[in-house]
C-alpha cells in the first residue's frame, strides 16, 4: 500500500499532469487532428506558465504554510524534541552535509535550536530523530544522528525512529516514547498542516514549530517564472493529496 500510494502520488504532480497534456497533443497531431492537437497544446503551455509563475504558486502554497505561526521562541518544560525525516543518500566520499538533503537539514537545524535553547535552562531535554531507509543502507534517522551529533547535541540526548515510513507511523512511535508529554513537532510548513492533524488524532499534545517556508516574492527577473516556483506547487500539490488521502482513512 505504501509503494501504491507513492507511486500515484507522483503521477497526479504538475510535471507529469503538463507532461500528460504534451503527450495528448502529440497523439491528436500524429492522428492529424489539428484542432485537438492545438487545444492541449494551448492547454499544456498554460499549465507550465501558471505553476512557474511566482504570483500562483505563492497562492497554491500559502493557504499550507500560513496554517501555523513559527515558534521563534522555545516553551520552557518541554522534554522533547521530533524532527520529522525527509530524504538522504549515502555517499561515503561526502560530508554529512551533503548526504543529507537540504529539507533534512533545515528541520534538524530548527530543532537543534530549540533543544539548545532548553539546555541552556538546564532542561533535560531529548532530541528525537525520525526516518527509515528505504533503499539506502542507513536509515534517516540515523542519518540526522550524525549531523546532531556534528553540531554539538550530546549523543546521550539523541532518540531514534528507525522504521516509521510516514507521518502516520511517526505518530504512532512517538506517542509510545513521550508518554503524554508536550513535543515539539518540527517539519516543513507546507507539510504542518497535516502532520499537525495526524499527531493530534494520535492524542499527542504538541507545539508546532513549521521551518523551511518556501513563500516569497521578488522582483529579481528570474523569479517571475522559475523551477523554483513549480517545486513550490509540487510540495503543494503533495501535501493536499496527502491530506485527501488522511481524510478519506480517518486519518484526520
Amino acid at each position: 500500500m505504501f509503494v501504491l500510494k507513492k507511486i500515484i502520488a507522483a503521477f497526479l504532480m504538475p510535471v507529469p499532469i503538463g507532461l500528460f497534456l504534451l503527450l495528448l497533443a502529440l497523439v491528436f497531431l500524429l492522428k492529424n487532428s489539428y484542432k485537438k492537437a492545438k487545444i492541449f497544446l494551448f492547454l499544456s503551455f498554460l499549465w507550465f506558465a501558471l505553476i512557474s509563475n511566482q504570483t500562483i504558486s505563492n497562492m497554491i502554497i500559502s493557504p499550507l504554510e500560513n496554517a501555523h505561526q513559527s515558534l521563534k521562541d522555545t516553551p520552557k518544560d518541554i522534554e522533547y524534541i521530533l524532527v520529522l525525516g525527509n530524504g538522504h543518500k549515502t555517499n561515503e566520499n561526502f560530508a554529512i552535509t551533503s548526504e543529507l538533503n537540504t529539507t533534512a537539514i533545515n528541520r534538524l537545524i530548527e530543532g537543534i535550536r530549540h533543544y539548545k535553547n532548553l539546555k541552556n535552562n538546564e532542561s533535560n531535554a531529548k532530541l528525537i530523530v525520525s526516518g527509515y531507509s528505504f533503499d539506502d543502507p542507513n536509515s534517516h534517522a540515523q542519518m540526522q544522528k550524525r549531523l546532531a551529533i556534528s553540531l554539538g547535541v550530546s549523543e546521550a540526548d539523541i532518540i531514534t525512529l528507525d522504521t516509521p515510513k510516514d507521518t502516520k507511523e511517526e505518530a504512532i512511535e512517538s506517542k509510545k516514547i513521550v508518554d503524554g508529554k508536550k513535543l515539539i513537532l518540527v517539519t516543513t510548513a507546507s507539510h504542518m498542516k497535516r502532520a499537525s492533524m495526524l499527531f493530534k488524532k494520535e492524542g499527542l499534545d504538541i507545539i508546532e514549530s513549521p521551518t523551511n517556508h518556501k513563500y516569497f516574492t521578488s522582483t529579481y527577473p528570474s523569479s517571475y517564472f522559475s523551477g523554483t516556483n513549480i517545486k513550490k506547487v509540487e510540495l503543494a500539490f503533495h501535501e493536499y493529496l496527502g491530506l485527501l488521502y488522511s481524510y478519506l482513512r480517518g486519518e484526520i
